[in-house]
């Protein structure tokens, strides 16, 4: 009987592993006409910490603190040693109707297959292609986008699909002008790193104040 259990959790753990959330970074390249930048997510649970590098000092220049368990977002302005609570609770504006769909092409980015969706609205001129991985393991993603709540038309079209699976993440998205194909930004995943992160990069530094307005 030992032996036929072993068996069984041999032949499930490669499952049982493929299941599990991601923890560790991750990098994004935010490209657009006039500017590249820099963003790395560092996740853990339900806790998540995006650094925004600046392009000519290479340093971190902001950072959020995401805490998914109670939907809270905490700033970070690491030059001046300050932290505040952050909302966002002004709903996006949209002119139109956003019309989305998955398509049957895929991409292999990073390692990863992944699908390709896309999000259409004829009256704002765009169009949106987001190669999305789907294998369940960032589950952090959607539910950060949300309560982030950014009104840039990367993040306002990804709120847009439909049923996408639990743990999807974008590996790549493209934004283009549905008249002359023009690109207008282009977000990728450029590193993946699976770590454990130190609950301490977690949170605001001790030493920070909170800035009242």
């Amino acid at each position: 009987m030992k032996k036929v259990k072993l068996a069984l959790i041999s032949l499930l753990a490669p499952f049982i592993l493929s299941a599990q959330s991601f923890g560790g970074s991750i990098e994004f390249k935010y490209y657009t006409v006039k500017d590249t930048t820099i963003n790395v997510y560092h996740i853990k649970d339900k806790n998540v910490k995006l650094d925004q590098f600046g392009k000519k000092s290479g340093y971190v220049e902001g950072s959020f603190v995401f805490n998914l368990a109670n939907n809270t977002i905490k700033f970070v302005n690491p030059k001046r040693k300050v932290w505040g609570d952050h909302h966002s609770d002004t709903p996006p504006v949209i002119k139109g109707v956003c019309e989305s769909k998955k398509t049957s092409n895929t991409k292999t980015i990073q390692g990863i297959k992944c699908t390709e969706y896309i999000v259409k609205n004829t009256e704002e001129n765009t169009v949106i292609s987001y190669w999305i991985a789907t294998g369940g393991k960032y589950d952090f993603f959607v539910p950060l986008v949300k309560i982030w709540n950014r009104k840039d038309k990367q993040s306002i079209y990804f709120n847009q699909l439909k049923d996408l699976p639990a743990g999807s993440m974008p590996m790549l998205s493209e934004e283009k002008q549905i008249s002359d194909n023009k690109l207008i930004t282009r977000l990728e995943v450029s590193k993946i790193t699976k770590e454990v992160i130190d609950d301490a990069k977690l949170i605001v530094p001790v030493d920070y104040k909170k800035f009242e307005q």
